[in-house]
């Protein structure tokens, strides 16, 4: 891990590793996660490219600046770009998961335009012109969706302070088993992060930013006079969207449509695996972008 310092003044713990003359892939993580999420990944592939992949803004040890203002998307896609500089690199692939993966998507719509991102590989995270609709529409979307209540409810910031991140989760899910397809190493290193008082908040706010609207279940589930869709062009450019086709947050009508968005799209469902894709099914997602990258 390296300490990083943005042109906005964000510092951000980094994994770097990889031949530095070699093409580039930044992996952004989601939430409740950190770097480590894709470690089969960078595993896999740091022989032949240069793998980045930060801790985002608010996460673990990188900055956390007060206030939900401070994690507007445009910001933290903002971060992605700084980094890339701050490292020297020109053009990437652009690679995110759940949060990551939103502002993966920011990243891709932007940086096809600028010439600085060549190809996006996206995993359960939805279309930025997608799930908004499906909040309003779908009823089991909107079922999903209920926790983004939860965490942007004020009172969490006490539960956070009596419990840490863990005691929002068990508010917002209720107690869940361990998942068997997590290390023990790793489930000890994720309940030391969320022990962290301030990064939970900030990770907290990541959700109080965002501009998507989640109505209660008895709001009609129509879209609203007049509603239009964000204003985005189409992605051009070449988009690998990897798919687990058992998350309860994310049902796999988030895809439906997507091939009218993006010009050169390509789709790989994963049958058997929830949410956390890559460490779920680490052979399938690393099969999948190795046959995309090698296009």
């Amino acid at each position: 891990m390296q300490r990083v310092t943005l042109g906005n003044g964000i510092e951000l713990d980094v994994q770097d590793v990889g031949p530095r003359d070699a093409p580039v892939l930044i992996f952004l993580h989601g939430f409740p996660d950190s770097h480590r999420t894709w470690r089969h990944q960078i595993a896999h592939f740091s022989d032949r490219f240069r793998c980045i992949a930060p801790d985002q803004r608010g996460y673990r040890g990188s900055s956390k600046p007060g206030g939900a203002e401070n994690y507007t998307p445009d910001k933290l896609i903002g971060d992605v770009f700084l980094l890339a500089a701050a490292l020297g690199i020109g053009k990437f692939t652009i690679v995110g998961h759940d949060w990551g993966g939103a502002i993966a998507w920011g990243v891709a719509l932007m940086g096809q335009g600028m010439g600085r991102v060549d190809r996006a590989i996206i995993a359960n995270a939805p279309h930025p012109t997608i799930f908004p609709k499906l909040l309003y529409t779908n009823r089991q979307q909107r079922a999903a969706s209920q926790y983004f209540r939860v965490f942007r409810d004020p009172a969490s910031d006490q539960i956070v302070e009596q419990f840490g991140l863990g005691g929002v989760l068990a508010k917002a899910f209720g107690e869940t088993p361990d998942n068997p397809k997590m290390e023990p190493e790793e489930r000890a290193a994720l309940l030391e992060d969320w022990s962290n008082r301030e990064a939970a908040i900030a990770m907290l706010n990541w959700y109080r930013a965002s501009p998507v609207a989640v109505l209660d279940m008895d709001a009609p589930y129509e879209l609203p006079a007049g509603y239009q869709p964000v204003a985005i062009p189409k992605l051009k450019i070449p988009t690998l969207v990897i798919w687990a086709m058992d998350d309860i947050a994310l049902p796999p009508e988030n895809l439906d449509g997507m091939d009218d968005l993006i010009d050169d799209l390509t789709v790989v469902k994963v049958p058997g695996s929830g949410h956390f894709v890559q460490w779920e099914a680490p052979e399938e997602v690393n099969a999948a972008i190795e046959e995309f990258l090698g296009r």
